[in-house]
């Protein structure tokens, strides 16, 4: 009876294995890899970049996950908030979003969800997603973007901006501008 029930469990196990196509074997591999990586969790997490022993920036987020995998990388499922600062440790720009995903290896910082970055002249930019290339020092968002300033609500296709949002450039801007008056006065015309 033993040998019996034996060959039927090694049978049943050799069936299984079978019945598995190849794709099925790579997703099993795949959950494998990922049951492997370990995961730091961090609550109330600050983090301060720094260059040449300057603070750049201050990174605050509720929740931080470091994925310890072949490309590391951080989520945080909960959204950040970044000041960052100019050499005289002005606040020069803040960006908030709902969630952020940091890739240690190509340094950047993928912000999604109601992103929300303002300058130090008040103008603020609002898209569903925006990058931070930490190389360039530059964001960029190839989806729909909002500019609001004191003048004007305009919304294009994509942007780039320099880290302080200074400088930046909108693809396919529309929405309407209000001219100074004073300018058209001083002509006089």
């Amino acid at each position: 009876m033993f040998r019996l029930l034996r060959f039927f469990g090694t049978g049943l196990c050799l069936y299984a294995i079978a019945a598995c196509g190849s794709g099925d074997l790579k997703k099993v591999e795949q959950i494998n890899l990922q049951s492997e990586i370990q995961v730091d969790t961090t609550k109330g997490a600050e983090i301060v970049y720094s260059d040449s022993a300057k603070v750049k920036a201050k990174l605050k987020a509720p929740v931080l996950l470091y994925f310890k995998a072949k490309n590391p990388y951080y989520e945080m499922p909960e959204g950040i908030d970044v000041v960052f600062y100019d050499d005289n440790l002005k606040p020069s720009s803040t960006v908030v979003s709902d969630y952020a995903l940091r890739k240690e290896n190509e340094k950047t910082v993928e912000l999604r969800k109601n992103v929300v970055a303002k300058n130090a002249e008040g103008k603020t930019f609002k898209s569903e997603e925006l990058i931070w290339d930490e190389n360039t020092k530059k964001f960029y968002s190839n989806t729909l973007v909002t500019i609001v300033t004191d003048q004007a609500t305009i919304s294009g296709t994509s942007f780039w901006a320099l880290e302080d949002f200074s400088y930046y450039e909108i693809k396919q801007g529309a929405g309407p501008i209000q001219f100074n008056t004073d300018i058209d006065s001083a002509g006089g015309n």
